[in-house]
């Protein structure tokens, strides 16, 4: 804030006739540089110093000659250009977006998401991401209370207070080893899935649980055995090894079938797992260029061995 009777007389236009004059040495150089006409600059300067009360030009037949007053003036002027060229530079540029927390309801997303973010990252497109997966067991509650701005769930319900969005879908597939007696049939049919062990993870939430048996098998779930352990490892060597059938997102199958040990299986009706964003209404702008991104870079199986 200015200091009353401390307000400057000369404008920023001002100083910039000063400095081309200073540089050119002559009123009709001046002008040129300015794209005004010779006489329109000589009462320009005319204007300048008097406002000030005091000469910043020498008259001379080679041309303008700075005065010390001038010299004095010309050596801030440019200085004080080029900061307020920078100050505008810096009113005008957007802030930097603070980058979004995602969390994924299933770990199963995880599995391509980082290699996917660092691509969104290279390309240049502003859009920073940052993953949350401490919030992975419970993304809703982390959306509400205000720790992520953004999550991906499948089967969360989601409060009215927030904003979703289908988004893509991951199908659910069935491992099997070469030798078992499904790896012959073209596609596999629930009664069939009942007559062996069923390979899943013991770390799949009850919700996501409820859901695969009740796309499959309906209102009853039959009585089949499952073979359950907290690691993927585990599952695909226990369906290498015979020992049945794993059920696994196709996204978490497909870095495992290049070896040949693994075929997959498909349900008649193929089992798709829907995924949706969910964002509230302060990201939504940067939640839907998200979604764009996602959308078309989520894997899908083709041509895998059945």
């Amino acid at each position: 804030m200015l200091i009353p009777g401390s307000e400057p007389r000369l404008a920023l236009r001002d100083l910039e006739v000063v400095l081309a004059l200073a540089r050119a040495g002559s009123t009709s150089k001046a002008a040129s540089k300015l794209h005004l006409t010779q006489s329109a600059v000589s009462r320009a300067l005319l204007a300048i110093e008097s406002k000030l009360d005091i000469a910043l030009f020498e008259r001379r037949a080679r041309g303008l000659v700075p005065t010390a007053a001038g010299e004095r003036l010309i050596a801030g002027a440019g200085a004080l250009l080029s900061q307020m060229a920078e100050l505008e530079r810096q009113a005008i540029t957007p802030l930097p977006t603070p980058p979004l927390r995602l969390v994924c309801e299933c770990y199963t997303a995880y599995r391509w998401l980082p290699s996917t973010l660092a691509t969104l990252r290279r390309s240049g497109s502003g859009l920073g991401v940052t993953l949350a997966f401490e919030h992975t067991p419970a993304p809703i509650a982390g959306l509400t209370a205000g720790d992520v701005d953004v999550a991906l769930v499948t089967t969360a319900r989601v409060p009215k207070t927030l904003i979703e969005r289908p988004l893509f879908s991951d199908e659910i597939v069935f491992l099997v080893a070469p030798t078992h007696p499904l790896a012959s049939a073209k596609q596999v049919a629930p009664a069939e899935l009942c007559r062996y062990p069923l390979i899943c993870s013991s770390q799949t939430p009850k919700r996501e649980s409820d859901w695969f048996f009740s796309h499959v098998f309906g209102r009853t779930t039959p009585r089949l055995e499952r073979l359950e352990f907290p690691l993927t490892e585990v599952m695909i060597d226990a369906a290498r090894a015979g020992l049945g059938v794993a059920a696994l997102s196709e996204w978490i199958a497909l870095p495992y079938l290049t070896a040949g040990d693994l075929v997959v299986k498909r349900l008649r009706e193929p089992l798709r797992r829907p995924w949706r964003i969910v964002y509230d209404r302060r990201s939504a702008s940067s939640a839907t260029r998200l979604a764009t991104a996602l959308a078309a870079a989520a894997p899908h199986l083709r041509g895998a061995p059945a």
